[in-house]
């Protein structure tokens, strides 16, 4: 058996752990694997690579991907789907993983009911892709936003300053509440739930008044105020339909300095929050996705997703991994907003 991998959208700390086991797997299985390079554009242009144990040694600890990646659709470039076609065939490919979020699994799904033998591994570090309690990289994201937090809690209390991160999260505030809880923010403004900028300043007013000189506000790049519409730095769409996100952290440290008169000074995390060497957790699930991934090839279980279910490795259809995004609930924002400052 031959496999073909191809790790496709942002970049992602464990996205080597996924290719590390799930290469190893298959060359004790007996199979063939060979890594295509940049997402789905390897797959259009016949751009390979051969994996072996060699290949991923020393991989584990590495952030990106080994593969490189890219944000090819290649359903909005023309004969690019048939390319795709005749080069699984080409290669001698028998299965291939995409290893992805939202819009790589998409392609994935529609080439495999295109009669591609494709399986899935779910990959963001903003967690929300549905039916997957957790993905890798947003353990790693999490814990890179709050040690930022504590570092910036520092000055802020130094130099009697309102402090605003702007965290990536672009329909889902999973990284900016996790982070804001764990690094007892003050303010967590998440895209799910639109806020009243009055109602932020009254919350930085009243702690001010009860002592606490500075203030941290977490702020996800997707939030919106209650009477406006997404902050986007272009207006120009990707290959996915996406405008880029950002900006956001910039009106409100103006708004929040202009009502309160208190010094107000933003960070930008921006791709800080992909880069460097997963944490342990996320080499742990990489590494068991990976095995999983090629199992379901194995088991001809193909159109499917591994997933994290609890802490147990299952599978489910890839139709419903992109059917939805997974975002935070009230319940879980309501936790958060108790510690609000």
């Amino acid at each position: 058996m031959k496999i073909g991998i191809l790790t496709g959208g942002g970049d992602c700390p464990g996205i080597n752990a996924v290719v590390r086991g799930a290469v190893r797997t298959a060359i004790q299985k007996g199979y063939k694997v060979i890594g295509l390079r940049d997402g789905w554009k390897g797959l259009v242009n016949k751009d390979h690579v051969n994996l072996d144990l060699s290949s991923v040694a020393g991989i584990l600890i590495k952030g990106g991907t080994i593969l490189g990646t890219s944000r090819t659709n290649p359903y909005k470039i023309e004969g690019a789907v048939e390319k795709c076609k005749k080069n699984f065939k080409r290669l001698d490919l028998d299965a291939l993983i995409a290893i992805g979020g939202e819009d790589t699994l998409g392609v994935a799904n529609k080439l495999n009911k295109e009669g591609l033998n494709v399986v899935g591994v779910p990959k963001t570090i903003d967690n929300d892709l549905s039916a997957t309690d957790f993905t890798f990289g947003f353990d790693t994201s999490v814990n890179i936003v709050t040690e930022a937090i504590d570092r910036i809690q520092t000055t802020a209390e130094s130099h009697h300053r309102i402090l605003v991160v702007e965290v990536m999260g672009r329909h889902a505030g999973w990284i900016t509440l996790y982070a804001g809880i764990a690094g007892a923010a003050d303010v967590i403004l998440i895209p799910e739930f639109p806020f009243d900028i009055n109602e932020v300043v009254d919350i930085l007013k009243k702690s001010r008044k009860s002592g606490k000189k500075h203030g941290i506000v977490a702020v996800a790049e997707g939030a919106t105020f209650k009477d406006r519409s997404m902050v986007i730095q272009k207006e120009e769409l990707d290959s996915f339909g996406h405008v880029r996100l950002g900006g956001i952290g910039g009106i409100l440290s103006g708004k929040i300095e202009e009502m309160t008169g208190f010094e107000t000074r933003l960070v930008v995390l921006g791709h800080l929050q992909r880069g460097g060497s997963p944490t342990a957790a996320d080499r742990v699930l990489g590494t068991r996705f990976g095995v999983g991934a090629v199992e379901l090839i194995e088991n001809k279980k193909f159109g499917r997703m591994v997933s994290l279910n609890g802490n147990n490795i299952v599978d489910v259809p890839l139709e419903k991994a992109v059917g939805k995004l997974k975002t935070v609930s009230e319940e879980l924002y309501n936790t958060a907003k108790i510690f609000f400052g």
